[in-house]
């Protein structure tokens, strides 16, 4: 068992972490296997957080470096809870909206007006048009660049890739409500592969991008499904979500972006009808070793 982890009913919960964030147990039972990087739940709340929760945000530690997938309402106060802020190297978005971007602004007033202002500059990868959207957005309090001089914003090439230290990330235009990228992220050549869907609707796109990835961490926000072909839903539902799984052969599916106002067992019991095997729902805290 890695070293700062305790066994308890099962699974792996790390005593070192102010809320013992949880290994599920097969990342338990794998960890003779190379780990190309390690993901914990700042936030998996929808546009409205859960009671005491935050929107998206994910911590992915590798090698001695520190990212953001994300940084939604109330993550940065999450991130504060098991890390220092300032180890934060790289933050990645994959779309505009306020639940997966608005706590970039404490955040970036932490960097640039905080005891600890001026001693680190993360980048910040976002979809175009990020910088145009962050200084309408800052321009209401008059602080049109505060975003771009707390991190060293870089708007991604979305048909591209980015190389950070090792890792790969690529991206996948996905159907929501505004322009959005499920985001791969990849160890080196042959590393283990963490996809993450971002919001979306139902889609085969998703279902090639995320083909034999190691975990899919997924999105379920509708309880029951809706729209049309002539409007066709933004989000997914469990079984949406469980279906893409299925036919991407992924081994892990981890369900997010729902509501602590829905049933968590029938949430789970519907994604795994679809899946065809056991489902995981993604909590605050928890951890995964991939």
């Amino acid at each position: 068992m890695p070293a700062g982890l305790t066994a308890r009913g099962g699974a792996c919960f790390d005593a070192r972490a102010r809320y013992a964030p949880v290994l599920p147990p097969r990342a338990c039972a794998d960890h003779t296997l190379p780990v190309s990087f390690r993901l914990t739940v700042l936030g998996k709340s929808p546009s409205w957080q859960d009671r005491d929760g935050a929107c998206t945000g994910y911590l992915l530690e590798m090698d001695g470096r520190s990212m953001l997938i994300d940084c939604g309402s109330g993550v940065f106060g999450k991130l504060r809870s098991l890390r220092d802020y300032t180890q934060i190297d790289t933050v990645i978005v994959s779309h505009l909206h306020a639940d997966h971007t608005l706590d970039l602004v404490p955040f970036a007033y932490a960097l640039t007006v905080g005891p600890g202002r001026g001693s680190v500059r993360p980048q910040l990868h976002a979809p175009p048009g990020a910088r145009a959207a962050w200084r309408r957005l800052c321009s209401a309090w008059g602080s049109d660049t505060l975003i771009e001089e707390a991190f060293e914003l870089r708007e991604y090439d979305p048909a591209g890739e980015l190389e950070i230290d090792g890792l790969r990330v690529r991206f996948q235009p996905v159907p929501h409500y505004v322009t959005t990228y499920a985001i791969a992220l990849q160890q080196g050549a042959d590393g283990r592969r963490l996809v993450f869907s971002a919001d979306c609707g139902p889609n085969d796109e998703l279902v090639d991008f995320a083909r034999d990835a190691d975990l899919l961490l997924i999105e379920a926000t509708l309880k029951e499904p809706e729209g049309d072909e002539d409007d066709p839903p933004g989000h997914l539902t469990a079984a949406d979500a469980g279906a893409i799984g299925r036919r991407a052969g992924v081994p892990r599916l981890v369900l997010t972006h729902y509501s602590d106002e829905l049933d968590p067992d029938v949430v789970r019991a519907r994604a795994e009808a679809a899946f065809g095997g056991s489902v995981e729902l993604a909590s605050e805290g928890a951890s995964y070793e991939i």
